[in-house]
């Protein structure tokens, strides 16, 4: 994938700024489970998803995890940036779920062109406030949603991606994108197996009903 093409405003740049992009542009392919970032301490740069899937999640003191957002192919992550962007203090950490192929600018680079250009600070404006729209999101669903219709939720979002009713993921690791113990996990998926909504295996989970599950999480 061009790098060009991740960016709506790269018309709007002179042709000395394209070049400074395409030359600074570093590839990268990480392997499933890779800490791509870790923390404000780590500034990556400006983050680009050429294919692959990666999480970006928020570690509490007493090591729970909980997942923020993810990223798909396409997907642009300006907070692994974190040390260009006055003023903002958001310690999170991305890892990849499943090899992936990025592309990632460095932070000097594209403070140069936030400088330079308004389109492209519109840009990143742009995609911050997407985020932190995705957090304020995900605040309402822990603040005023039950547990099992957010797990709900999370297993026909995780069958959606994977275009699949057989979802291969342990309770330990749902738990860690739910914020949750892996306990409260088992407990609340052994009650959707006694209610024939899903089935239960080592490591995996087959919707059985996905309309009732598509009721749970709606109701």
């Amino acid at each position: 994938m061009n790098i060009s093409e991740f960016f709506p405003f790269w018309k709007e740049l002179t042709s000395k700024q394209q070049q400074m992009l395409t030359d600074s542009a570093r590839n990268r392919e990480v392997k499933k489970g890779t800490v791509v970032y870790n923390g404000s301490s780590d500034c990556l740069g400006l983050l680009l998803v050429s294919s692959g899937q990666l999480r970006a999640y928020i570690l509490s003191e007493e090591g729970r995890e909980i997942t923020i957002y993810r990223l798909f192919d396409r997907d642009t992550c300006m907070f692994s940036a974190s040390c260009m962007l006055q003023n903002l203090q958001f310690d999170l950490t991305i890892e990849a779920e499943k090899d992936s192929s990025l592309w990632v600018i460095p932070p000097d680079v594209f403070q140069t062109l936030m400088n330079e250009s308004l389109p492209v600070s519109n840009f990143v404006n742009q995609v911050i406030a997407g985020r932190f729209s995705e957090v304020m999101w995900l605040i309402e669903q822990i603040l005023w949603k039950s547990f099992d219709k957010r797990l709900a939720a999370f297993l026909l979002e995780e069958s959606n991606i994977e275009e699949s009713d057989t979802i291969k993921m342990t309770h330990e690791k749902i738990a860690n994108h739910l914020g949750t113990a892996r306990e409260v996990v088992t407990r609340m998926l052994r009650y959707f197996q006694n209610e024939n909504i899903l089935s239960l295996s080592r490591g995996t989970i087959e919707i059985l009903d996905r309309k009732r599950l598509l009721a749970m999480a709606e109701k």
